[in-house]
């Protein structure tokens, strides 16, 4: 659905205080320049942040969805069997959203439902919720 691009992602989320942030990324696509996404592995193409929540995701721009029967990512281990998630992992996350629901804070590294720039990486947070829709802005862009 979002190959073509023209698409921007926002990703809310809440901790357990009640408190919530944002993060809004303007150009947003999985697949984007694929022929086939599924062979390419879903590569993730995010730009252009703003939000309350600070930048998680842009580490991630370029990288395919890596499974823990599918490892796509640039460590020497599987990340998403390491931190108990899938995701468009690198080496290995600043964000993962896939990851335990552990509530809020706890002992374990990074394997929570994670964005690290707003709650670090010792707490899992309580919801998280992403969703897309057409950037008019670049849509409006195309068409000039």
């Amino acid at each position: 659905m979002t190959r073509s691009g023209g698409f921007e992602l926002r990703i809310d989320m809440a901790d357990y205080d009640n408190a919530t942030a944002f993060a809004r990324y303007a150009d947003f696509s999985v697949g984007r320049d694929s022929v086939n996404p599924e062979e390419d592995g879903y590569p993730l193409t995010v730009d252009q942040y703003s939000g309350t929540a600070g930048d998680s995701l842009l580490k991630h721009s370029g990288m395919r969805f890596t499974t823990k029967d599918r490892d796509q990512d640039q460590s020497e281990n599987n990340c998403a069997a390491y931190y108990q998630g899938a995701w468009w992992y690198r080496n290995c996350h600043t964000s993962n959203l896939n990851g335990q629901y552990l509530r809020g804070g706890h002992a374990s590294y990074a394997d929570g439902v994670e964005w690290s720039s707003w709650t670090g990486w010792q707490y899992s947070l309580r919801f998280t919720e992403m969703k897309i829709r057409p950037n008019f802005v670049v849509m409006v862009q195309r068409i000039r």
